[in-house]
């Protein structure tokens, strides 16, 4: 078995490979964080635009409802008034 050992170069070797991707994601982050914020603000605004949408359309719709469907008491029978004979 052949056991290799760590050098100080692939160590240095190493460490500017991770400082080289931190910037390259620094970099691209900084370029594609406006266009991503963007995106997310114009989606919630959609989100909350068909929210009040549906609200209305709810209320809408419940007075439609009780307006067309006036509450209308059972009917049991008819009210007789019975006198007490002595």
């Amino acid at each position: 078995m052949i056991m290799e050992t760590a050098s100080f170069t692939g160590l240095i070797r190493a460490l500017i490979i991770l400082v080289l991707i931190y910037y390259g994601v620094r970099f691209l982050m900084r370029l594609l964080a406006p266009v991503i914020v963007q995106q997310v603000v114009k989606k919630a605004g959609e989100n909350i635009f068909q929210q009040q949408q549906q609200q209305q359309y709810n209320i809408q719709r419940q007075d439609t409802v009780k307006d067309a469907k006036p509450t209308e008491k059972k009917k049991v029978g008819e009210y007789i008034d019975y006198e007490e004979i002595e």
